[in-house]
Parts: structure tokens; C-alpha cells; sequence
């Protein structure tokens, strides 16, 4: 398994179809299993399993513990990302946002947007028009290349001197 691994980790075509019929019947079992579970369908989550073990097998490590294991586990989280993004889009009407993590922008507000963004910092720019553009938090946090812990800190300070310019403060 190992140099077939390591074959179709080149993008030796005949290898890597080997290597997907090896662990088809497993993927198609796990897609099938967290999709009675969780009501999503199943060829869906297979989809997002194959996408997981291709974008992976590349990158693979052949060293580290065993990779065809590597990859299944890969691919069992991409379904379960998958699950819980299609929960997400579900659950969540426009009526039922919170929209407290949110920056608004009073349109009525005496505040200069380009006084606005001279006071903030390059991150801070650029994480304010990513929210204004509709990213969320995580979604900004890759564009940044930072944690969404970090895009909360930020949109605390963007926060502050917004009020400050709006208030005089």
C-alpha cells in the first residue's frame, strides 16, 4: 500500500485510481452512516470526502503513522464540515441573525468612511471591508491569515474608533 501511496502521490493516474478503489467502499460506508444520522445525502457528503482525500494526497506525509488512515480521517472531517455548514444554512432565516457581532455604519453618521479608515491599522482596513462585503468572522480570518479570535480583537478596536470619531470622544 505504501509505494501505491506513494505513486499516486506523483499523480501516477493509474495509481491513484487503485488507490480510490481501495478506499472507496470505505468513504461510500462513512458518507452513507453520517448521512442517515444527520439527514444530509449521502452522494453530497461522498463528494466532499473524494474533494478531502484528493487535496490531501499531495501533501501527505508518508513517515508519520499510516497514511491511508490519514486520509480517511480527512475525509470524515470534510463530512463533517460539510454537516454542519449545511446545518448552519438551514437553521439560520435572515430574520433570526444576530447581528450584534456585526459593524454598523449608521448611513445618517456625520463620520468621514475615509477619516475612518486612516485611523485604522492595514489589518484593520482590510478586515472591515471584508465584513462590510459580507465574509464572516472565519471566513475573514483565512483572507487575513489570522484566528477569528483575532478579527473579534480588531473589530473591538475598529469599534472604539468608530464611536470615538461618531461621539467626539
Amino acid at each position: 500500500m505504501q509505494s501505491l501511496l506513494e505513486r499516486a502521490q506523483v499523480g501516477e493516474p493509474l495509481a491513484q485510481s487503485l488507490l480510490i478503489d481501495s478506499l472507496k467502499t470505505r468513504i461510500e460506508k462513512m458518507a452513507a452512516y453520517f448521512g442517515r444520522r444527520c439527514g444530509v445525502d449521502a452522494d453530497d457528503l461522498v463528494q466532499e470526502a473524494w474533494i478531502a482525500v484528493l487535496e490531501m494526497l499531495p501533501k501527505l506525509d508518508m513517515s508519520v503513522g499510516n497514511p491511508e488512515q490519514h486520509l480517511l480521517k480527512r475525509a470524515r472531517w470534510r463530512i463533517l464540515d460539510t454537516i454542519r455548514f449545511q446545518r448552519r444554512r438551514q437553521h439560520l432565516a435572515l430574520s433570526d441573525l444576530q447581528l450584534e457581532n456585526t459593524i454598523h455604519i449608521d448611513p445618517q453618521s456625520s463620520i468621514d468612511i475615509a477619516r475612518l479608515l486612516q485611523e485604522l491599522t492595514g489589518i484593520q482596513q482590510k478586515i472591515l471591508r471584508a465584513l462590510m462585503e459580507g465574509y464572516t468572522w472565519r471566513e475573514v480570518a483565512d483572507i487575513v491569515g489570522c484566528t477569528s479570535a483575532n478579527v473579534a480583537y480588531h473589530v473591538r478596536r475598529i469599534r472604539e474608533v468608530y464611536l470615538r470619531l461618531e461621539y467626539g470622544e
